[in-house]
């Protein structure tokens, strides 16, 4: 039987394609998309679309009665950057409306939940080159402080009251299909942008600043397959590392001016460079590996050919 699946944050950039895979697995009237607004965009006007206040309980227990969910992808949040500016806001969307969701899986209501980590749960103190999946984890930002107690959270919430959670703790993310949406790792989608544009880029970040990246289609596909995986296969319930790919402004540039010679990039680095100086350089998620299967399809190359090409 098909889950009924209730995306929170289906206009975010990770939403935003999410939406689109889980409609052409499980079928369009199968897959809710909800958002705080109804935008003219393919997620609104490709299938079931609902206004919903992540914030607000009885909104999503409404959905969730009136739809008779199953599954529930949490993608709503305040990203890195965006969160540093307004660190109250952050903790309640991030934090309550993780709540809201364990707590209808507590009462039954729902089966399965998908959440989202991300490496910005570890911190300065964290050894940088291949991140270990148990480690120092002290985050020097808000977004990272809040999904590091999340992690704590979904662990509790499954060992106490058998919550079937899951969450995997994405890199950067790079799409050509949704803009930047706040984040430090941001540089490498907007940079895309820029070089077909203008043919220059001035970096918010140093030049050999290494950070953990992923493409889009690599991501999705973890994260619906880490979800389809039978509840034996599952160990970690905080949050399983993944990784796909590591690199520097420079040889992202580099790979592009492989396909745009006179390309060039400068260098103005601002606030986001001191978070990204407190996130890893490289991630070692054989965890995934071994117990779901994940397996990453794009590295830089594949990548950045498939970018320009879309977003030309």
């Amino acid at each position: 039987m098909n889950p009924k699946i209730l995306i929170i944050g289906a206009c975010g950039q990770i939403g935003t394609e999410l939406t689109q895979k889980l409609r052409k697995i499980y079928g369009t009237e199968n897959v809710i998309a909800s958002d705080i607004r109804k935008l003219n965009t393919d997620v609104v006007n490709s299938g079931p679309f609902e206004v919903i206040n992540a914030l607000d309980f009885n909104q999503i227990e409404h959905l969730v009665e009136v739809h008779k969910i199953t599954d529930v992808y949490l993608m709503a949040a305040l990203l890195s950057a965006t969160a540093e500016k307004n660190p109250a806001f952050a903790w309640d969307l991030n934090m309550n409306s993780l709540f809201h969701v364990l707590n209808l899986a507590k009462a039954k209501k729902i089966q399965k939940i998908f959440w989202p980590s991300s490496i910005a749960v570890f911190g300065p103190t964290t050894p940088k080159e291949n991140t270990p999946q148990y480690t120092i984890m002290e985050p020097s930002t808000v977004y990272g402080i809040s999904k590091q107690a999340g992690e704590r959270w979904c662990e509790y919430y499954h060992n106490i009251y058998g919550v079937d959670v899951r969450s995997i703790r994405y890199p950067g993310l790079i799409s050509w299909s949704t803009p930047p949406g706040g984040g430090t790792t941001d540089y490498a989608v907007d940079i895309f942008y820029k070089a077909i544009a203008d043919k220059k880029y001035e970096c918010f970040l140093s030049s050999e600043t290494k950070m953990p990246m992923m493409y889009m289609d690599d991501a999705i596909d973890a994260t619906i397959s880490v979800m389809q995986a039978p509840a034996e296969q599952i160990k970690i319930h905080s949050s399983y590392n993944l990784a796909a790919m590591s690199f520097t402004p420079t040889e992202i540039a580099a790979e592009i001016k492989k396909h745009i010679p006179d390309f060039e990039i400068t260098y103005n680095p601002d606030f986001r460079q001191k978070i990204a100086d407190s996130w890893p350089a490289s991630i070692d998620d054989s965890s995934a590996r071994e117990d779901w299967n994940w397996n990453h399809k794009f590295d830089l190359e594949s990548m950045t050919k498939d970018m320009l090409e879309h977003l030309a």
